[in-house]
């Protein structure tokens, strides 16, 4: 059968015994802190005092003046001196947050790639390898490219998989860490070693994490435990291990279904409350938990909540997307990623968070304005939940970080996605007309 990444996520619980890595997955992550260097905290120092003239907060029907000091939302008239920047009338809205996405992967920028024909994951991970060897350009700058074109439409953090392996080394961290420290002005990064390969069935893979930890990355990930690695313990015994060593945050790829997957969150929970991990985990794609019993989905949910696991979804079709609402319910964070862009599995993905607001909505069929509201705030909020930022809710105190569209209202401009006219990060600008201004 021609398997494509949606196929792939459909059918991952039956591929996963094949001798390679998928492209997507599920983690237990934590959040970084705010750094000096800009990840996990916002990076380039603030104009002083900016004014936003003449602008619509969430589609207000009369506008007003957003003024910013010190990189935040302020109440009271502007400071004497402060700089004017013209809204002409448009609606400003929370930037958004890509809960999950692999930049180290991309061909964004470059010439096009025809994919080949594969018959199974293994074929898809010799692909990877095969397409990382070709490339004339380092991880960093394809992986710049890409986050400076997510900037360009609204995001102002992200949690960025980097694939970890024998076949790479550190180079999708090192690539990451760099292109942080470029984009450290503009946009929140928080890194992720991922073991694409297996952290047990690929020998020396647990040692490159170790050092992964040590070398910028924010987080220890894994892969389906027992329907791809076949050892639920021996992997998570692994990786909350290196966590609890170095101190960092762990996010695992979890597409196993049905018991697999069920017994894989249990190890995860388990082993979140031994370790006192709590606020520092994150299970990814978690297709265990679409179409359980509601009775339990709450179970699970409440054991969630209690241990502030954060879960992501990339939205992939209706039968997999997670039950956001039933979650948060149960004090679960959840947020939304765009997952591969552009890479070896897929020549889609564009790394547009209100883009894929509009496929969340899309893939669960709402249509009425309260639901499409809750998609961007799924898009906005929900990941910087799940990263540990304050939200941008242009309230006074919060960061300014927004952006500025023509439209007529909130629900409308899930629906139609027009090009963000002006992106602002801690108060500067840094995007204009969808360019990045570097």
């Amino acid at each position: 059968m021609q398997l494509s990444r949606r196929t792939m996520l459909a059918g991952a619980a039956a591929l996963a015994g094949t001798t390679a890595a998928t492209a997507a997955g599920a983690g237990a992550a934590q959040a970084a802190q705010p750094a000096p260097d800009g990840h996990g905290g916002g990076g380039g120092r603030p104009e002083k005092a900016v004014v936003f003239r003449d602008v619509r907060p969430f589609g207000a029907a009369k506008s007003t003046d957003l003024v910013v000091v010190d990189g935040r939302i302020t109440e009271g008239p502007a400071p004497h001196g402060a700089r004017v920047v013209e809204g002409g009338g448009r609606i400003a809205l929370p930037s958004l947050v890509d809960a999950h996405i692999h930049p180290d992967k991309t061909t964004w920028g470059g010439s096009w790639v025809s994919r080949r024909p594969a018959s199974g994951i293994a074929d898809y991970v010799e692909q990877d390898v095969q397409l990382f060897r070709a490339q004339s350009r380092p991880v960093s700058e394809r992986a710049y490219g890409l986050m400076s074109h997510a900037v360009a439409r609204g995001t102002r953090a992200m949690r960025a998989h980097a694939d970890v392996a024998p076949a790479y080394g550190l180079a999708g961290v090192e690539g990451l860490v760099e292109a942080r420290r470029r984009l450290r002005h503009a946009l929140d990064v928080q890194i992720v070693a991922f073991p694409q390969h297996g952290v047990v069935r690929t020998p020396g893979t647990a040692r490159l994490l170790e050092d992964a930890a040590r070398s910028g990355a924010d987080m220890i990930g894994g892969i389906d435990p027992i329907g791809f690695d076949q050892a639920l313990d021996e992997q998570l015994d692994l990786v909350f291990g290196i966590a609890d060593r170095h101190g960092v945050g762990v996010d695992i790829h979890l597409h196993d279904r049905g018991e697999k997957g069920l017994a894989a969150m249990r190890g995860i929970i388990d082993r979140t409350r031994a370790l006192s991990l709590a606020g520092r985990v994150t299970v990814s794609h978690v297709f265990c938990l679409p179409g359980l019993p509601d009775r339990e989905l709450g179970a699970i949910a409440a054991d969630l909540g209690e241990q502030d696991i954060a879960l992501t979804t990339v939205a992939p079709s209706d039968s997999l997307v997670l039950p956001v609402a039933r979650l948060r319910e149960h004090g679960v964070r959840v947020g939304l990623g765009s997952d591969g862009v552009r890479d070896s599995w897929s020549p889609f993905g564009d790394a547009d968070m209100l883009h894929r607001a509009h496929i969340l909505g899309w893939v669960t069929d709402v249509r009425l304005d309260d639901e499409l509201t809750d998609c961007y705030t799924t898009a906005a909020h929900g990941g910087a939940d799940v990263m540990h930022l304050p939200h941008a809710d242009l309230t006074p105190g919060s960061p300014a970080d927004f952006v500025l569209v023509r439209g007529e209202c909130l629900p409308q401009v899930v629906v139609d996605m027009p090009r963000r006219d002006l992106v602002v990060h801690g108060g500067r600008v840094v995007a204009r007309d969808g360019e990045f201004l570097a």
